[in-house]
């Protein structure tokens, strides 16, 4: 099931890579949103094609964007970040890509993670597993926090009640920790390089893709609290041997 979809959103990462790189190693301009947060001239034309793309396609279909926004009518609806990390790309470091999904009546059925500057491209449908440039990844085994690599993003926001006992007790005890921040830090529990990924807020189109990714690699994605996935939320990303475990941890705060 949903070949098409993927196959559709394969080939609008490979525009929206010639899109960004082009931007990444030449000139472009960088802006700020009301939320001062910033926005480049690549974030605005990958979404633009990216809309553009999925109005030709599947025009029935609903379209949620970082730039543009959009809505979500309970049917099937695209879940696009045209760049996650802008900070990094405007930075020019590697670490950035273009986040796709589909959503269908609530639940994530096809994802795609491009990250063209890393040479990575991770893909995922719902019960057929995920792939890292086509080849079949899953998350580790590893069962305890005191044996985890543990990721974090923007530890700012966790030096601050009322999690930040838990959270810097789960890094302190984790055998290696990294601040690989944005999707990156989630595809690396995908792919088994790490075993926790802790952000205090994201939105839906910063997890949606990198969600279906993991949790088709065997992991399991929550809220810090256990809960589902929400947008604005926290987000605990994890090999799922050890969710539990970190779930208690974070808890303590």
């Amino acid at each position: 099931m949903f070949r098409r979809e993927l196959a559709f959103a394969h080939n609008v990462a490979d525009r929206a890579a010639e899109i960004g790189l082009g931007f990444f190693h030449g000139g472009f301009e960088v802006m700020t949103k009301p939320d001062s947060t910033p926005v480049t001239e690549a974030d605005l034309a990958i979404e633009a094609m990216v809309r553009e793309r999925i109005a030709e396609e599947f025009p029935g279909d609903d379209v949620l964007g970082e730039e543009q926004g959009g809505s979500d009518t309970g049917g099937r609806t695209w879940i696009l970040d045209p760049i996650d990390a802008t900070k990094n790309f405007a930075l020019r470091i590697q670490i950035w890509g273009t986040l796709l999904a589909l959503r269908v009546e609530g639940d994530l059925k096809v994802a795609v993670v491009s990250a063209p500057a890393l040479g990575e491209r991770y893909a995922a449908v719902r019960g057929e597993g995920a792939t890292l440039n086509g080849t079949a990844i899953r998350v580790s085994r590893v069962a305890r926090v005191a044996d985890a690599h543990v990721l974090y993003a923007g530890m700012k926001t966790f030096l601050r009640p009322p999690r930040n006992g838990a959270v810097l007790d789960l890094v302190a005890e984790g055998s290696r920790t990294r601040g690989f921040g944005d999707f990156w830090g989630h595809v690396l529990v995908a792919r088994g390089a790490a075993e926790i990924m802790i952000e205090p807020d994201l939105n839906v189109w910063d997890y949606a893709a990198p969600q279906l990714v993991t949790e088709e690699a065997g992991g399991r994605v929550t809220t810090m609290d256990g809960g589902p996935t929400v947008d604005g939320g926290s987000v605990l990303t994890s090999n799922g041997v050890i969710h539990d475990e970190a779930l208690r941890r974070l808890a303590g705060g």
